[in-house]
Order: structure tokens, then sequence, then C-alpha cells
């Protein structure tokens, strides 16, 4: 009997330690549970510290790059073209002769002009000749003053054969230089508009190949680019402004200029105003034809405090990440570039606003902070 008390007591004993440790286990797991479960609702989110920079805004157009200079040639008198000594591409100095027209007639009248002038020099020598004789003798009231008249009246009119013979003569010189094209600027030869054997008449805008001229010269040592600017943005604009211009051809490159034509009126179609940049291509890496973005600073700000955009929502708060909780703030903001924004009002230096998982976020939430991001 007494056997049978102590037995029951162990049992009891037994099955109270159980039910102890039973307890604690599910005490333990119910507490890591819990902890799983706030971590597990956390939302992942990288942050930006609010930092202080220049901050420049910029605005950005897209036009066509030109060459500065630029010109057709084309000869100042009609004829028909005899050789053309270039090619496309060609490099040319200036001065260098590029082309030439047939100038047989033009030297058979210059022959004609210079005989012309002999003659009339001689028929002028002769005349004075006469002139001054008889101003001997009409001192010694040897010859009466009809004579005079008649040898004074002979006199000038071979002075003026001999002025129009002279005209003559350098008119058949200017023909034969201007039918012989050569090249106002060094340059490269753009394009060839003619062929030889071609009529050019540049009084009547060209015929045959020639209507723009022989051929088209340019120099892009300098370029222009032209851009059409909207009348929200042409007031932040000014004549010798500087200008910077991007190609996709040079990558990272920044081509720098400025601002030599601002119209002061729009164009009728479009409703823009046309602005000219001039920039500087020693190494001819700008070529003609092709596009370019030209990028206008309008305005910088030292020293300010800047953010991502991204990390703004809606324009006008961001998350700050405080204890790892996001807290909403309101903010008021100032001048932006591409990729950042100037915040006047509503942040500290050093703040970390949220710019990777903002959206959808609300005051309060819990966080877990992921990296810090750096631009």
């Amino acid at each position: 009997m007494k056997q049978q008390s102590t037995l029951s007591k162990l049992v009891v004993v037994t099955l109270a330690a159980a039910v102890l440790s039973a307890a604690a286990a599910c005490k333990k797991q119910a507490a890591q549970t819990a902890a799983g479960g706030d971590a597990f609702g956390a939302a992942p989110v990288k942050v930006f510290k609010v930092r202080r920079e220049r901050i420049t805004e910029k605005i950005t157009y897209t036009g066509t790059i030109e060459a500065l200079n630029k010109i057709n040639i084309t000869p100042e008198v009609g004829g028909k073209i005899a050789v053309i000594h270039v090619q496309e591409g060609d490099r040319v100095a200036k001065g260098q002769l590029l082309a030439e027209l047939e100038t047989e007639s033009i030297r058979l009248q210059l022959k004609q002009a210079e005989a012309a002038v002999a003659v009339a020099e001689a028929s002028h020598a002769d005349a004075l000749r006469n002139k001054e004789r008889m101003d001997r003798l009409i001192k010694e009231n040897a010859v009466s003053e009809q004579q005079r008249e008649k040898i004074q009246l002979a006199f000038d009119a071979a002075s003026a054969q001999l002025e129009q013979a002279r005209a003559g003569l350098n008119l058949a010189r200017y023909a034969l230089d201007v039918s012989l094209m050569t090249a106002p600027f060094a340059g490269v030869v753009a394009s060839k508009n003619a062929e030889v054997g071609d009529v050019i008449n540049p009084m009547m805008g060209g015929f045959g190949g020639g209507a723009g001229g022989v051929l088209t010269l340019m120099d892009y040592s300098k370029i222009k680019i032209a851009v059409g600017i909207s009348s929200e943005d042409i007031g932040r604009i000014s004549k010798g402004q500087g200008a910077v211009l991007r190609v996709g051809s040079q990558p990272g490159r920044d081509f720098r200029g400025s601002v030599r034509v601002v119209n002061l009126t729009a164009d009728p179609q479009s409703k823009k105003f046309g602005v000219e940049v001039v920039i500087d291509n020693p190494d001819g890496a700008l070529r003609p034809g092709t596009f370019g973005d030209l990028v206008f600073e309008v305005q910088s700000h030292e020293n300010a405090l800047v953010v991502p955009q991204i990390a703004i929502l809606e324009n006008g708060y961001v998350f700050v990440a405080e204890g790892n909780k996001a807290v909403k703030k309101t903010v008021a903001l100032g001048i932006q570039n591409t990729t950042m924004i100037e915040v006047l009002d509503g942040l500290a230096e050093g703040e970390a606003v949220v710019v990777e998982g903002n959206f959808g976020l609300e005051e309060g939430a819990a966080l877990q902070v992921l990296e810090e991001v750096k631009k």
C-alpha cells in the first residue's frame, strides 16, 4: 500500500515537470515568432543623406550642327565650265584655284581691249602734242581762237577715248579673273554641284547642274547650331551666355560655346524663338548635318541642400528614416537639374531620406534600411 502511494507521487511529479517544460517551450517559441513577425513586416528601403553642394538648373534643346562659314562657289560671269580641279571632301587653302570657265573668248576680248588701249594712247599722245603746240602759238597770237578750240576739242575727245579703252581693258581683265574660281577661305569641298561642260549664268540662278553654284565650300573649324526656344525659356537666355553641346558620336565629351544670336520675335509657325550658338571645333570632331543637344545653364545655387528627385513624392513631401521608422516631412523645393533637386525648407543636412521603397509608405511604418545611396 505504501509502495503504491509512493509510485503515484512520482507519476504526479513527472507529469508536472512535463507540463512546466512544455509551457516554457511554447512561451519561447511565441516570443521568437513575434520577433520574426516584426522583422518580416519592415519595409526594405534605400536612403540618401541630405547634403550640401552646388546645383545648376539646365535646359536642353536639340538642333542641327552647321558650318559657321559656308558658301556656294559661283562665277560672277556666265559661261561654260572648262575644268574642276577638286573633288568632294578635298581640303583647300585660301586662294586655291577650284574651277575655271572656258576663257578663249575672254582672252580674245582681252587682246582686243589691249589693242584698243594702244590705239587710244597713240591718238591721245598726238592730240597732246597738237595741244601743246597750239598753246605756244596762241601766246604769240599766231592762230585764231577758232583753231585753238578745234585742237582743244580733239584733245578732249582723245582723252575720253583713252579712258574708254582703259575701262574696256579692265573689264576684260575682270572677266578673266572671275572666270577662275578660287577659295575665299580655307576649308573643305562639301559638294560638287556641276560638271564640266555645264553652262553657268549667275544672273539667272544657273543653268545645267550649277543652280547651287559649281561647288559648295565650308569651314567647320567653328560650327553653329540653331535651336527653337519656347516662350517659357527664352527669357532665361541672353546673348553671350555659355552653352554646352553634346553629340552621340562623342560620348562623355562637352563642347563649350556661347550664344551669338537671340531672336526677339517668335517664328510664326512654331511659335519658338531662334537662338544660335557658336562653338570652336579645331579638331573637326563636330560634323555639319548631324544632331546635337544644347545644354544651357540658366541658374546656379552654391552650397544648397539637395536630395535626389526620386525622393520627392507628389511634389511636396518625403519620408525620412528615423529609428527604423518612416517619418513624413513636408518640403519646400527650389531649382533642379536632371537628377537632383534643391530643398529650401523641411529637411536638415545629414537626414536619411528614403529614395527607394518610398512609394506606398505610411507615417510610422517599420523600415529595414538596406543601403545608403551616395548619388
